[in-house]
């Protein structure tokens, strides 16, 4: 009986605080996918301006920013971090209604998990914490003060700055204790971070100019110094996001006390028909989406 009065509030407490989080989680996916596709139709205004009006060339930086824009990491970060939010927003309205242990919805959370740790996370913890660190020293190298004649400062805090605070607060409102499939998230990341090098290592090359003012100050030893710090730091980031995040995730929710009791009646009793797939989709579903982190 003690163990009884004792248990039931704790479990009470814990599924109120779920429930709170989840709530908030909702609010803070529609807000940022609406921020997020605004700042994007924004950035689409800027690049149709700079191409079909008669903007100043002769600058190298602008016509850097004018011809070469799809190739900056930052913007492919953004993208990916929209991709992630909007994906999010749908399983949240999924959870809504109660159908977050379909099949359909299942496969939405484990592909949304594997973009948010695989390629989110690292990617906009390097860019974040590289761009300012260099913007601080000089912001020639990464930014030069041309841009603010074309691209406005809120703009460039919502893909630099924004974008960190986001991850800030997906950490503490989703519990991701452990990947969703390592070895994916691995060669995603792996996968992003050379492309990348292929794109301003291959403009550079034709075009004889550099992607990034920083590249242009290096020897080339100094540079491939820098390469693998790149690569480096964002493996790094890749792995102490787990351990953060189980700072703010400790354990599962634990079960009432009545679920245990009829876990405890139940258990060793197998039911013949649940060994049989309903589908043939069942029968072939992936284990890693069952193996997902959740709540």
């Amino acid at each position: 009986m003690t163990e009884t009065k004792i248990g039931v509030p704790i479990f009470e407490q814990e599924k109120s605080v779920s429930y709170c989080r989840f709530y908030l989680r909702v609010v803070f996916h529609i807000v940022s996918v609406i921020i997020f596709w605004f700042v994007i139709g924004y950035a689409v205004y800027i690049f149709h301006q700079l191409i079909t009006e008669a903007v100043e060339v002769e600058d190298p930086q602008v016509w850097t920013l004018k011809w070469l824009t799809p190739c900056y990491v930052t913007n492919w970060n953004f993208l990916f971090q929209t991709c992630f939010l909007t994906m999010s927003l749908a399983y949240d309205l999924l959870e809504w209604i109660d159908r977050h242990e379909s099949y359909v919805a299942k496969l939405l959370k484990y592909y949304r998990d594997l973009l948010f740790s695989g390629i989110v996370v690292p990617l906009t913890l390097f860019i974040s914490s590289m761009f300012w660190i260099l913007y601080w020293i000089d912001r020639e190298l990464v930014f030069p003060r041309v841009y603010d004649q074309i691209v406005p400062w809120w703009f460039n805090h919502c893909v630099h700055t924004n974008i960190l605070i986001v991850i800030g607060l997906e950490t503490l409102l989703q519990a991701r204790r452990y990947p969703a499939n390592r070895k994916v998230e691995l060669w995603l990341n792996g996968f992003i971070g050379i492309a990348y090098a292929i794109v301003y290592y291959s403009i550079f090359f034709i075009k004889n100019r550099w992607l990034y003012g920083v590249f242009g100050i290096m020897t080339w030893w100094q540079v491939c110094l820098y390469q693998i710090l790149i690569w480096a730091s964002t493996f790094v980031f890749y792995f102490i996001q787990f351990p953060i995040n189980r700072l703010f995730h400790k354990e599962e929710v634990p079960k009432s006390p009545e679920q245990k009791t009829d876990n405890q009646n139940t258990e060793g009793k197998t039911d013949a028909k649940s060994m049989v797939p309903d589908s043939w989709s069942l029968k072939f579903r992936p284990k890693t989406l069952i193996e997902n982190s959740f709540l």
